[in-house]
């Protein structure tokens, strides 16, 4: 009885403490990008920025914790495409405590939020109408831009949510980029972070110990069709995802 009225209470805390916090962050994002944007063509100190806004949202909460494995597989000085499996809303913020550079692929719908929206225009994150192939095409130019000048691009290939934690079918796009651009993907396993906000809920649902699992880079092989190196990675990374072992 008392989580029925205490756990919305906290979502709702949780919930004002993002966009007060918001307010608070964006006009500093403001003045790094105009102080930086002239000669940092990446956007690189904005994203880093970016990622110690999104962290403060884990840190300050303490139901959620976040552990990080396989940091040696990260080069910063590389460029890579990155994929991981998707359980929950929170995964977003699991990884921005990367602190790696990256651009994020996102439905446009998430540019129109005040203040995340527009910080995510500033980063010039990369949006998608999904069921539009304009959009769809337009997306494709802007991530190889992207991966060619040396940022790289972080998608979820299941394309939404899971709802059970099972890995979903991989779309074929982030790895027809990886081929084109012959950049190494980067898999991510996470773990954990199924029920912190489910799928279709913004409610809290108790403490969530999330893991993301850095695995090595894979450089795509030439021969290898797009759709075949798709479900190479998705079965690397489906054999840690602890919803597949049960």
């Amino acid at each position: 009885m008392l989580k029925r009225f205490l756990y919305p209470l906290i979502a709702l805390l949780f919930i004002l403490f993002v966009f007060t916090t918001s307010a608070l962050l964006f006009p500093i994002a403001v003045v790094i990008w105009l102080f930086t944007a002239p000669f940092d063509q990446n956007l690189r100190a904005l994203h880093m920025f970016t990622c110690f806004w999104a962290s403060l949202f884990i840190w300050v909460f303490p139901p959620w914790s976040v552990k990080i494995i396989g940091r040696e597989n990260v080069d910063p000085k590389s460029t890579y495409v990155i994929v991981s499996n998707h359980q929950s809303v929170v995964d977003i913020l699991t990884a921005f405590t990367l602190f790696v550079h990256f651009k994020w692929i996102s439905k446009a719908e998430l540019f129109s939020i005040p203040l995340i929206g527009w910080n995510m225009h500033l980063n010039r994150y990369v949006r998608l109408q999904r069921g539009r192939k304009g959009s769809i095409r337009k997306m494709y130019k802007a991530c190889e831009d992207h991966l060619r000048q040396g940022s790289s691009i972080y998608l979820f290939p299941e394309g939404t949510r899971s709802e059970t934690g099972k890995v979903k079918p991989f779309k074929e796009g982030a790895f027809v980029l990886a081929k084109r651009t012959n950049l190494p993907v980067l898999p991510i396993v996470i773990n954990g972070s199924k029920n912190a906000v489910p799928k279709n809920s913004f409610n809290f649902h108790g403490r969530s110990d999330v893991t993301m699992e850095i695995l090595p880079p894979v450089l795509p092989d030439p021969d290898l069709p797009a759709a075949e190196l798709a479900d190479q990675i998705r079965e690397l990374i489906k054999s840690r995802v602890e919803e597949e072992l049960i």
